[in-house]
């Protein structure tokens, strides 16, 4: 006979339907239930990869430092190290921090992860013209969000001694501090509340078709088009950041250009940090274009622009 949750109340006794209680609650501690019926849901950690930062003993140790570092977040998930190794190996990747977000998404897609660490960690010696040789030791670190392959974080922590064991010592101790870890989440939440955003702004986004510029010039002049062109080119300065840590690198912008010549939407489609992609996009900005034609009528574009930067001689 089928007895009803209603019928099964009314059978047991006071002490039964104590005894009763009691088991149900075991069952809520045992298996993760709620009272109400529902099982209580925790967010999942944030997984995170993080690549050797370069092929010596020191750029290895750098990088465990981190992780270990990392590690005591109960919010992240460090994907292991020799898993992470084996999956840049399996891409071709070979240590460069200059990478487009295509490229970028790929890498992110083979290490299995949210978002993973780039670097490079080295110690060198420095002989000034005026005073005595020393040493620095620096660590660049670049964070990417696998799913966008974009850039949203860089650090360069840097210190200097009269010895590698001090100067190293001093890096090694930043890696494993408080800052760098607080630093690190800061970004990872940033980035998870910018890409939620923009998730809504694409769904909520208009229909209005902005066409890409054809590759080639041969199709442009065959279609009647005309691309924009700015009044006048501007170059994005070379900034202290970046001249601090030597880096020659090239950042590409995707460009919204408007039926009326103005500047919409910039994108990042090749990043570079160290403050050379923010100089970019913000020289990017001031620009004012002749709009692009189409037989002679305005149309919106997007086109790719490329900025190299090189060092400035000393």
């Amino acid at each position: 006979m089928e007895i009803s949750r209603a019928d099964l109340s009314v059978q047991l006794g006071p002490s039964q339907r104590k005894h009763n209680h009691c088991v149900l609650l075991l069952c809520w501690l045992l298996f993760g239930l709620a009272p109400n019926g529902g099982a209580q849901t925790s967010q999942r950690p944030t997984s995170l990869g993080i690549l050797d930062f370069g092929n010596s003993n020191f750029s290895r140790l750098a990088a465990e430092k981190l992780r270990t570092n990392l590690k005591s977040e109960d919010e992240l998930f460090l994907v292991d190290p020799e898993l992470v190794r084996t999956a840049a190996r399996g891409t071709g990747y070979s240590g460069s921090l200059n990478m487009s977000v295509i490229e970028a998404r790929e890498l992110g897609a083979a290490v299995a992860s949210d978002f993973y660490i780039l670097g490079d960690a080295q110690t060198l010696r420095r002989s000034p013209s005026i005073g005595p040789v020393y040493y620095e030791s620096y660590c660049s670190l670049l964070m990417i969000s696998s799913r966008t392959g974009r850039l949203v974080f860089w650090d360069r922590p840097s210190f200097t001694a009269e010895n590698v064991k001090a100067s190293e010592t001093l890096l090694l101790s930043q890696l494993a501090g408080a800052e760098i870890r607080h630093r690190c989440l800061l970004a990872i939440r940033r980035a998870q509340e910018d890409e939620r955003e923009q998730r809504e702004l694409v769904g909520n986004a208009s229909d209005t078709i902005i066409e890409e510029a054809p590759d080639e010039n041969n199709s442009v002049e065959a279609n009647g088009i005309r691309l924009p062109r700015p009044y006048r080119r501007l170059r994005p300065e070379y900034p202290d950041s970046a001249a601090r840590a030597e880096v020659e690198a090239t950042v590409d912008v995707l460009v919204e250009v408007g039926a009326d010549g103005e500047v919409g939407q910039v994108q990042i489609a090749r990043w570079a940090g160290f403050g050379l992609d923010e100089v970019t996009v913000a020289t990017v900005r001031q620009l004012h274009f002749f709009p692009a034609m189409r037989n002679g009528t305005p149309i919106p574009m997007r086109v790719l622009l490329r900025y190299n930067f090189r060092k400035p001689p000393k």
